[in-house]
């Protein structure tokens, strides 16, 4: 079972920049895409941005231009990197990873989140 741990989430002024991490391990599997997502309270989970494993990248519109995915196949770890940030960035970030593992099966998998949180 593939575990994805996340790491970077704190407080930040607006305007400031925060680098958010995902390192998935385990045994006997391989990363298709991953993704981070997020959920504000009394908001649902969206999708921020992903990854292909041929490092292809998709935003949402509301951080296009201020945040930038990205990933070391060799770590299978994941990164997000968050500039301008603003309040209504504030939320629990997850990352995501659509997992493939040697005897074929195929699920995704969820890390436990990390809480950004963006005010002065």
């Amino acid at each position: 079972q593939v575990q994805l741990v996340e790491s970077g989430g704190g407080l930040v002024q607006p305007g400031r920049s925060l680098r958010l991490s995902c390192a998935a391990s385990g045994s006997s599997f391989r990363i298709n895409a991953m993704g981070w997502y997020r959920q504000a309270p009394g908001k649902q989970r969206e999708l921020v941005a992903t990854i292909l494993s041929g490092d292809q990248t998709n935003y949402a519109d509301s951080v296009k231009g201020r945040f930038t995915i990205s990933r070391d196949n060799a770590k299978n770890t994941a990164y997000l990197q968050m500039n301008s940030l603003k309040p209504e960035d504030t939320a629990v970030y997850y990352c995501n990873a659509d997992v493939t593992y040697y005897s074929g099966i195929r699920r995704p998998s969820w890390g436990q989140g990390t809480q950004v949180t963006v005010a002065s």
